[in-house]
């Protein structure tokens, strides 16, 4: 690494819908990546792990253009356009909607539901349609960016992710197995949910990288709102704050960790030759939706979203360069 370049690691969380958020801000950053800075990691849980893979794979077959148009193809095809789809869709945002006022709807088991199994089979065919999973092994090499995909072993009880070579169709299935929607995933003979569980998203993995191409920068792209101003009343005002702390304790806990460790370095109880003190920067959907729309497909809702990350990411990328 020369001195001027700096080495950049970006993490996505995950957050369901929401994430179409990342795909616009990872589609505005691929598009001005501003000059000295190398992507030398990524990282995702959940639909943020749609992102991490898309891009980490244009990159490494193609180049950025290509990696922000394959962010973009695969989230036009997540977006629910047929009459069969938007139909599925809008009963699954109502239930949610329901739920979250506390109205009394009979849950039953994703086993018990033939669509858990043909949504799963969609998410598949979606991301093998444009990632050709058997190539990833070929491409991981020294200089290519780390790749990173949170998830969570229910057998062991551990937070799991899987790197480089080891990030499979599967995995990334698992990662967005959101238990009551999707039946567990299975790899490795053990089974797998959602990584909401666990790091959303990881960021220790990214440091886990020779000192030359250790990030001096994180840039996590962040769904779940940091701070609220009002006290939630409401019983789906209640849900929604509930759903944003839980979904940022695992973030906040991975990036208390990064910070603990730059000020060991600081103080000299680690060699700076070794770890790196990154300045970490967060690109936040602050918009308050409910919770209910993590779910909602709808293909106006998830152009939205990706206006509202490219907005985002044009704001942070003048940061920046300033």
């Amino acid at each position: 690494m020369s001195s001027e370049t700096t080495n950049v690691a970006i993490a996505c969380q995950g957050g369901g819908s929401h994430t179409a958020f990342t795909a616009g801000v990872l589609e505005q950053l691929l598009e001005n990546w501003p000059d000295g800075h190398e992507l030398v990691g990524i990282s995702g849980t959940s639909g943020g792990a749609f992102g991490a893979v898309a891009v980490w794979y244009g990159l490494v077959t193609e180049d950025r253009a290509a990696a922000a148009e394959l962010v973009a193809d695969i989230w036009d095809d997540l977006a629910a356009e047929s009459y069969a789809d938007r139909v599925a869709n809008d009963w699954l945002t109502t239930v949610s909607r329901l739920q979250t006022n506390g109205s009394p709807i009979p849950q039953l088991s994703p086993y018990q539901l033939p669509g858990s199994e043909l949504g799963k089979r969609r998410l598949r065919n979606v991301l093998e349609t444009h990632i050709d999973f058997g190539e990833i092994p070929a491409y991981c090499e020294y200089s290519t960016p780390e790749l990173v995909v949170g998830t969570v072993d229910i057998n062991a009880g551990d937070f799991d992710t899987f790197t480089n070579e080891n990030v499979t169709v599967d995995a990334v299935l698992a990662s967005a197995a959101i238990p009551n929607l999707f039946e567990a995933v299975e790899v490795d003979g053990n089974y797998h949910w959602d990584g909401l569980f666990s790091q959303n998203p990881p960021v220790r993995d990214l440091m886990h990288q020779p000192p030359e191409r250790k990030p001096e920068e994180l840039w996590i792209i962040q769904i779940n709102a940091q701070e609220s101003e009002e006290e939630p009343k409401r019983l789906d005002q209640i849900a929604d704050r509930r759903n944003e702390l839980s979904g940022n304790i695992s973030l906040n806990q991975e990036l208390q960790f990064v910070e603990q460790v730059s000020e060991w370095v600081d103080s000299g109880k680690l060699p700076e030759s070794e770890f790196t003190t990154p300045t970490i920067h967060r690109i936040e959907l602050n918009e308050g939706y409910p919770v209910s729309t993590k779910f909602d497909r709808n293909p106006a809702f998830i152009e939205e979203l990706i206006e509202l990350g490219r907005a985002e990411a044009v704001s942070f990328l003048e940061k920046t360069r300033a």
